[in-house]
């Protein structure tokens, strides 16, 4: 990593270095004047922008920023779905020591789910009480104890990713409701009168009553 870093860094000033050598240096006026997006300049640089591209961008940023948060759950759900099924082997008796070992695969999961030093189960936790076989043999309820347990994290990640999106869909809606999504908010408000204006009120005389 940090070689990649330190030959990044020497590309990119070599660059600058011998651009700055090798281009010629002819300012003018013309080539001095403010470029902004190909567009004339006009008046002063200090106008307030619309609001509106102010309102949609941070809305995009809160929302795109909060997405992230789905990969690090994602990375934690596919490991558990992984180790909570059956046919994946997670434990070995060593041949040497006689002694039940977590096999390199359930090794490298538990690593990448955080535990620095993973090793086999041997006692039964209180969440996992009754769904343990405690009359099966040592490796036995010890993959027992692991998929049972990579059974209840899953669980946690989905309610927890369920209560994230639902508060996401919360503020998504009341954003929604306030009216910050539309382009034109005094649309949107007429839409809003529109809607609650009683339909069997006769429109001529509610233009009589109006005008009287």
């Amino acid at each position: 990593m940090a070689l990649f870093a330190t030959v990044g860094f020497i590309f990119l000033f070599a660059n600058l270095l011998i651009g700055r050598l090798l281009r010629p240096s002819n300012p003018h006026a013309e080539k001095l004047e403010i470029y902004e997006c190909g567009e004339p300049t006009i008046g002063s640089s200090f106008v307030q922008f619309d609001l509106r591209f102010y309102v949609v961008a941070l809305l995009f940023i809160i929302f795109d920023v909060e997405v992230a948060f789905f990969f690090p759950w994602a990375a934690v759900f596919g490991k558990t779905t992984n180790m909570m099924d059956r046919e994946f082997a997670v434990v070995t008796r060593s041949q040497e020591t006689d002694q039940l070992e977590l096999t390199p695969a359930a090794t490298h999961l538990y690593r990448e789910l955080g535990v620095r030093h993973p090793t086999a189960p041997t006692s039964t936790p209180p969440s996992l009480a009754g769904l343990i076989d405690e009359t099966a043999p040592d490796d036995v309820k010890a993959s027992q104890r692991i998929h049972e347990g990579a059974r209840q994290l899953a669980f946690v990640t989905v309610v927890d990713i369920a209560a994230f999106f639902a508060v996401l869909l919360i503020g998504f809606a009341y954003v929604w409701k306030r009216g910050d999504l539309d382009w034109v908010r005094a649309l949107g408000q007429e839409r809003a009168a529109a809607a609650a204006r009683p339909t069997d009120v006769d429109l001529l005389e509610e233009e009589q009553f109006l005008s009287a």
